[in-house]
């Protein structure tokens, strides 16, 4: 309108303080959080694929090791599993419980709520856990007995698939939950067109990882992405209509379920 002051561009983290939020939040690696404000969770959650990227690594480094000292491709799937769960406290696996607890309780949002907070563990819970990690080792140990390169950049490109589902859960739109936690601090911080942005050149980068092993693996491996990002929408949309919002809890398990979704197509075939 004439006359009046144009507003203010929206204030940036630098990505160094973005870098030290994501894995500050994401992971135990040693990164000291400097900043916790919205424009440091804005990068911190777009850069979140790259925390993946260095869990996933980790992660197969192991495997290959154990592939390379003998193990045999269950144990190396087993293994490789653990691993992304003690470099985030198990919290991914604890949100998934509590929220399948959430969902499975009936209960009014506010009551569901409450539930995905108790410390205990319901039965929806434990299924869901004992479900999604016997899919996730036996995916894995698949793609092991097929060779160290495969099962590295299934374990790879799962990783980087789970953290991309929390930029997309993050997009600006989806409300939080609840007024305090993670889920509060991020929920809507990213962009749409930045998160889908990010969900685009990790299907690229997916693809081009794997066209070393043949054009039909580079589909398959963008096609696992788009799939276990696709499976965590759902899952997000079911959880903001239910819950009224997201939580930590939900973050964490949007995160399990793209990972399973990744591995079981890539398992495919």
């Amino acid at each position: 309108m004439p006359g009046s002051s144009p507003r203010p561009p929206a204030e940036r983290a630098a990505l160094r303080d973005g870098l030290r939020f994501a894995f500050g939040t994401l992971t135990v690696l040693p990164a000291r959080i400097t900043r916790w404000d919205r424009p440091a969770a804005r990068t911190g959650m777009a850069c979140a694929p790259l925390a993946g990227l260095v869990v996933g690594l980790l992660a197969a480094g192991l495997g290959c090791l154990l592939l390379l000292l003998g193990a045999a491709p269950l144990l190396v799937a087993a293994a490789t599993v653990a691993v992304p769960a003690a470099l985030t406290r198990g919290l991914h696996l604890d949100g998934l419980a509590d929220t399948a607890d959430g969902l499975g309780s009936a209960k009014p949002a506010e009551t569901a709520l409450r539930i995905m907070k108790q410390s205990d563990i319901g039965p929806f819970g434990v299924i869901s856990l004992v479900l999604v990690l016997l899919v996730q080792a036996a995916a894995l140990a698949q793609a092991y007995a097929d060779g160290w390169a495969r099962g590295a950049l299934a374990t790879v490109v799962a990783a980087v698939a789970a953290r991309t589902a929390l930029t997309l859960a993050c997009r600006d739109g989806v409300p939080p939950a609840r007024h305090e936690g993670l889920g509060a601090a991020v929920a809507g911080a990213v962009p749409a067109g930045a998160a889908a942005a990010v969900a685009a050149i990790t299907m690229a980068a997916a693809a081009a990882a794997a066209l070393p092993l043949g054009p039909a693996a580079a589909a398959q491996h963008a096609l696992a992405v788009l799939a276990g990002l696709g499976a965590a929408e759902l899952l997000l949309r079911r959880c903001v209509r239910r819950f009224d919002g997201v939580t930590g809890d939900v973050f964490g398990a949007l995160a399990e379920s793209a990972a399973t979704v990744a591995l079981v197509v890539l398992a495919l075939g």
